[in-house]
């Protein structure tokens, strides 16, 4: 498994909240069978900002599917609080990549509260516009609660998006590259943002991203994958970065490390190749 990182000294719970154990995924295009990733196995404790991160091709996004319970291991396991994952369930909630997430027919407050309404955190109406409410606070768009979709930017949808996930309360909140689509600008204030969010409620976050950047801002620990099929290279832990200082020594010496791994496996990769 090489590098192996664990939780910050006293932040360790006794038990993992999610544990992937030996996961091989794999799916079917119309032509082929494709082994997305052989025997992956990590742990995510509660608190945890835990980011899958490699190149494109190595089963991140397939990985955060099985979590999510759309996809089934054809070998290994993997378990919430102990349990089997065999289904999708309202303990598990994604954030996309792509902006439109949302019911382009309901506005802001009525996007999150019929998803708490429809996913079983809420009975009553009254009680879901209040947690909406609240949670459209926190994403600071409080002057957008009655506004549709169509009529906000890209970076105000996926602070909408992260605000209703956030809004179900999961066991753990899985994000697919939730912030490439926007503009650098956007997305280091979205992250920025989803740090402050984090300090105020500490959820658990399973982040999936090819940036090296974005996974060393981000994560609290980092599991770097190989090139396709995805296996474990390293585990690293990042709880040391001091995350509004990014051009700092500490950043750079983790970002330099990162860059070597999965640079040595494109050169691994290239001389491999009968073309190469």
């Amino acid at each position: 498994m090489g590098e192996s990182a664990q939780p910050a000294a006293g932040a360790t719970p006794a038990a993992p909240l999610l544990e992937v154990d030996g996961v091989t995924l794999q799916y079917k295009t119309k032509e082929h069978l494709i082994t997305a990733t052989y025997r992956v196995g990590f742990q995510v404790y509660a608190a945890d900002r835990f980011v899958l991160l490699g190149p494109s091709g190595c089963g991140k996004s397939t990985l955060l599917k099985g979590v999510a319970g759309y996809l089934k291991p054809v070998e290994g396991q993997m378990r919430l609080k102990g349990r089997e994952i065999t289904e999708p369930g309202p303990d598990r909630v994604m954030v996309f990549q792509e902006f439109d997430q949302l019911l382009p027919w309901k506005t802001v407050k009525q996007n999150i509260t019929f998803a708490l309404m429809n996913g079983g955190r809420c009975t009553n109406r009254r009680e879901a516009d209040e947690i909406a409410v609240e949670y459209i606070r926190k994403v600071k768009l409080d002057r957008f609660e009655d506004t549709y979709p169509h009529m906000l930017s890209g970076g105000m949808k996926q602070r909408v998006a992260i605000a209703r996930g956030m809004a179900m309360e999961p066991d753990i909140l899985l994000m697919d590259e939730p912030f490439a689509a926007l503009d650098a600008l956007t997305r280091r204030q979205m992250q920025d943002e989803l740090l402050a969010l984090w300090e105020d409620t500490h959820f658990t976050v399973l982040f999936v991203t090819h940036s090296i950047e974005e996974a060393c801002i981000v994560g609290s620990r980092i599991l770097v994958l190989s090139p396709h099929p995805g296996q474990v290279k390293a585990e690293l832990n990042a709880h040391h970065l001091e995350h509004h200082n990014v051009g700092d020594e500490d950043f750079a010496q983790l970002q330099r490390k990162i860059h070597d791994m999965l640079f040595a496996d494109r050169i691994l990769e290239e001389e491999a190749s009968p073309h190469g």
